[in-house]
């Protein structure tokens, strides 16, 4: 709180005793008399600032209510607290006695949006071990300190001088802090929209992949076989040769070989439609 005289800011209220003593129903009572005060007073006044902090201090055992909800994060409870706090600090600036509602039940959905935010925008986007999460975070001093004094970006053996580290140890931190944000597959690239989203660029299409089923599917039909009619498909669509090619290498004529393998890619082709 500022060093300012209150006498005047809190000149006709009830006696506030010490903070941590308040109840519950104390603290509403309380509070709405000094929202009421509050919205008397010009802002950016001491008298102001007196009775909002004082606002604050009164109403912090809501925040702790909030941030008890995620005890159970790794981020230290007293960063929750404090960016509870903040959105306890907004809620104060917005709330309005004419509304009729109580200030708690204003001001939780605040607070805890608040701290649901300060997940979002701090939280990895893929959970690994604090013990690399915290050396992402010496890494990052490292790396800023020795860049500075290099004037260029600090290699892997600089950075593991400089921790007392492995080698080793620098690299698995470095691949830690790839987790730490996400990019979505439907970004678009901010520089350059022509290129559409990431998941467009990061891959293609195959269209062999169409016929790998059917491939799979012919292996044991085309096992089945006679060994002649093996040899005409495999001389037919794996050597390339003509009808007339084929029956010259086997010594019949090229009308029977047109329906050799005619017969067994018919046979074939209602194989396929049965497993179908």
């Amino acid at each position: 709180m500022p060093d300012v005289d209150p006498t005047d800011a809190l000149a006709g209220l009830p006696e506030i005793p010490p903070f941590d003593e308040v109840g519950s129903v104390d603290a509403r009572a309380l509070s709405k008399t000094l929202f009421a005060r509050l919205e008397s007073l010009e802002e950016g006044t001491h008298d102001y600032a007196y009775v909002r902090n004082t606002l604050v201090e009164l109403n912090l055992a809501l925040v702790k209510f909030a941030a008890s909800r995620f005890r159970s994060r790794s981020e230290p409870m007293e960063d929750i607290i404090q960016v509870g706090t903040i959105g306890l600090i907004k809620a104060i600036d917005r709330f309005e006695l004419s509304r009729g509602v109580e200030f708690p039940t204003f001001a939780m959905p605040t607070v805890i949006g608040e701290i649901k935010r300060f997940f979002r925008d701090t939280s990895w986007s893929v959970r690994v071990p604090r013990r690399l999460q915290e050396l992402r975070l010496d890494l990052a001093r490292a790396g800023d300190e020795l860049a500075q004094k290099l004037d260029r970006a600090p290699t892997v053996a600089e950075l593991a001088e400089r921790l007392g580290l492995s080698d080793d140890e620098v690299v698995e931190g470095m691949a830690a802090s790839n987790a730490y944000t996400a990019a979505s597959l439907d970004a678009q690239q901010q520089d350059d929209d022509s290129e559409g989203a990431l998941a467009h660029r990061i891959g293609y299409e195959d269209n062999g992949l169409e016929g790998i089923e059917y491939i799979e599917s012919l292996k044991p039909l085309i096992a089945e076989l006679a060994p002649r009619d093996r040899q005409i498909l495999s001389l037919r669509f794996v050597a390339g040769l003509t009808q007339s090619e084929i029956g010259e290498e086997l010594g019949i004529s090229q009308m029977h070989v047109s329906r050799l393998l005619s017969r067994t890619l018919t046979r074939l082709r209602k194989a396929l439609t049965v497993e179908e």
